[in-house]
């Protein structure tokens, strides 16, 4: 997938003028990442920014004694790494390939021009960073704050697909434990103690939510786990 077709998948340059869609994907380059391959170290010089083609990329950040917080995981039409080119600094976390992935890269100094010419397109930036804001919100106040049962239930909520209360797990229970600050095992005991209070019904890799107004009132913290 070129560029140009990269761009027109995105909320960020949906709207964008042909033209200069047009010359923004002449300045990009389309990357391959196979799974597990690291698009950016935490540390590392911010040149530039991605927008996924296709496939799954996770952002986390990594603790001193090894232990991994996962932040996002962003897929096709998401920009990855985008915080940095505003302020010309280093990447404030890693990024890998959750599968293989293909995403355009843009240099910083293209895209500090098409500001210039398209403030548009800055503005939607901005969405995209208050966005991420709110999100980083959230996890602080889940892993500082809530009980991982707690946690768990306000993901699901979160994550719930229309009124039919299911949540297909596109990602496996390693990760997800990641993305609660949580380990495998503590993860399995939080579900397994959310099915025994009929709260959830596991089936496999989709959760189907028995009782979302019971799940929301703990994810919110107006109700504990007997």
């Amino acid at each position: 997938m070129e560029c140009y077709a990269t761009i027109l998948q995105s909320a960020l340059f949906r709207e964008f003028p042909e033209t200069a869609a047009r010359n923004l994907a002449a300045v990009g380059s389309m990357r391959q990442y196979a799974k597990g391959e690291r698009l950016f170290h935490e540390g590392d010089l911010a040149e530039g920014f991605f927008v996924v083609a296709s496939g799954r990329v996770r952002v986390f950040k990594m603790a001193w004694d090894g232990r991994e917080q996962t932040l996002h995981i962003l897929g096709p039409g998401e920009p990855v790494g985008e915080v940095p080119v505003f302020a010309g600094t280093q990447f404030p976390a890693s990024a890998e390939a959750l599968d293989s992935v293909t995403a355009c890269f843009f240099p910083r100094e293209a895209l500090l021009a098409a500001y210039t010419h398209h403030p548009d397109l800055a503005l939607a930036m901005l969405a995209v960073l208050a966005r991420r804001l709110r999100e980083f919100t959230r996890l602080i106040e889940n892993l500082s704050l809530k009980e991982m049962p707690q946690r768990l239930a306000a993901y699901l909520v979160h994550r719930v697909e229309g009124q039919g209360g299911v949540v297909r797990l596109d990602i496996s229970k390693g990760t997800l434990a990641t993305i609660l600050g949580a380990s495998q095992e503590t993860l399995s005991r939080s579900l397994s103690r959310l099915a025994e209070a009929g709260l959830i019904r596991v089936e496999g890799r989709t959760i189907v939510l028995l009782e979302r107004a019971r799940l929301e009132a703990l994810a919110e913290g107006r109700q504990r786990l007997g």
